[in-house]
């Protein structure tokens, strides 16, 4: 099967900026990498973006546009289209298609509803190549969360060390952006998928709320400081954790109301273990237990986290591992997912399962906008 030259652009829940990454792929299992960047957002911008999740709340239909949302939506789609033009002048690749995620603002599956801000139109004419967007609404339409849309992806990176991986399956990649999610990878089968609680996105409005910095860079903030465990289990007991998947969450399901009043760096340690035994807690809804956890997103950079991870997994008798250690750059593995989803879209293939979303059958999905 030939492959697709395809270009994913992510910004993600934490909102610090665009992630870019262009793949060569059969949107089945033949994945070759090509080169990735990114952009980060201003400082100005990323408090507009932070801003519109309130203005968002107003939203009872996903055409809508309340405020100044329609105005940040054409800001949006031309960062990209300008982000996509500085990386497309630094190499020799040339996309045939544009995976866009665009900015999610709202999420509340519970309304059938999930809103993400970016005009595809605007950017196939801003760019002059094809672009796949709105990726989430089919898997709404056919009774899916909408949410998460990587496991497809990271069922395809699985394939590619099946050899290699042979006795080390079932396994688990996990992404820590502003929200964990996991896909559990069985030796056969369609993978399984759902939310895990939060990532990044407490940690960062904790630091940014505390000690006037955007996120804890390093998690040296948090290595300072220790973990209050009353506070991790006021967080813990939410219902959420319970729930099976699959299941989704929006950046402001989870806030900062539970962690009291705590110092910079105790408050910095303690989310970071309640995003790591948040994640660890998804076992009790899983077939079987992970041999091997694969961690990927801006949370594996957070030592604390990935530390946390790995007492818990050590005692299930499980190993943790960066995206890197299987050769793997976890910064871009979600902007890559949007490249393999385009082409799968392009082709008709599923992006979303029953077991990864609730969607009553696998259900393609992709709005299709030409220059």
């Amino acid at each position: 099967m030939s492959l697709t030259v395809a270009m994913g652009l992510m910004s993600g829940t934490s909102m610090d900026g665009i992630d870019i990454a262009i793949l060569r792929t059969d949107g089945v299992d033949r994945v070759e990498f090509g080169p990735a960047a990114f952009f980060p957002y201003d400082a100005e911008f990323r408090w507009k973006l932070a801003q519109s999740l309130e203005t968002a709340k107003q939203i009872q239909h996903r055409e809508e546009r309340p405020g100044n949302l329609e105005a940040l939506e054409r800001e949006i789609t031309e960062r990209h289209a300008d982000a996509i033009k500085s990386l497309l002048s630094k190499t020799s690749e040339h996309p045939e298609l544009i995976g866009f995620h665009g900015q999610t603002v709202l999420h509340r599956p519970q309304n059938t509803l999930t809103v993400q801000l970016g005009d595809g139109e605007l950017l196939a004419h801003l760019t002059g190549i094809p672009v796949v967007y709105d990726m989430r609404a089919n898997d709404m339409a056919h009774g899916g969360q909408g949410a998460p849309l990587v496991p497809a992806y990271h069922a395809a990176l699985a394939r590619s060390k099946a050899a290699e991986w042979r006795d080390l399956y079932p396994v688990v990649f996990v992404n820590i952006g502003g929200i964990s999610n996991i896909t559990y990878v069985p030796t056969a089968g369609d993978p399984i998928a759902f939310d895990t609680g939060p990532g990044n996105a407490l940690i960062d409005q904790w630091v940014a709320r505390e000690g006037g910095v955007p996120f804890d860079d390093g998690g040296r903030i948090a290595s300072e400081g220790g973990i209050i465990e009353t506070a991790v289990e006021r967080y813990l007991q939410n219902p959420f954790f319970a729930r099976s998947g699959p299941k989704s969450l929006d950046r402001l399901d989870f806030t900062l109301d539970q962690l009291g009043a705590l110092d910079l760096s105790d408050g910095a340690r303690t989310l970071a273990a309640v995003s790591a035994r948040s994640i660890l807690k998804a076992v009790d809804h899983l077939p079987e237990k992970p041999k091997l956890w694969i961690i990927c997103g801006g949370g594996r950079k957070n030592p604390n986290i990935v530390a946390d991870l790995r007492v818990g997994a050590a005692l299930q008798n499980a190993e943790v591992i960066v995206a890197e250690d299987a050769g793997w750059n976890g910064d871009f593995t979600e902007a890559e997912a949007w490249a393999y989803l385009a082409v799968r879209a392009a082709k008709g293939l599923p992006l979303t399962y029953p077991s990864t979303t609730g969607c009553r059958a696998p259900v393609s999905g992709g709005e299709f906008a030409r220059p």
